[in-house]
């Protein structure tokens, strides 16, 4: 992975926000990943509820057989 610095346009307000989660020390690129791990995360349990529902919905009962 490049190493480049990319600049990401931000609101004034988006900025604070930001800076309010940034713990001490932290980086925006550190937060930022964490930002989206977080984000993926919440995807994949969405994604999995989902899934879980589907099948609950057309899965025949064994007793129904």
């Amino acid at each position: 992975m490049s190493n480049a610095n990319k600049r990401i346009p931000v609101t004034e307000e988006r900025w604070h926000e930001l800076n309010e989660l940034k713990d001490a020390g932290e980086t925006y690129d550190e937060l930022l990943a964490e930002l989206i791990q977080e984000r993926q995360r919440q995807q994949l349990a969405e994604r999995t509820r989902e899934v879980r529902e589907a099948d609950s919905e057309e899965l025949t009962s064994l007793d129904e057989l």
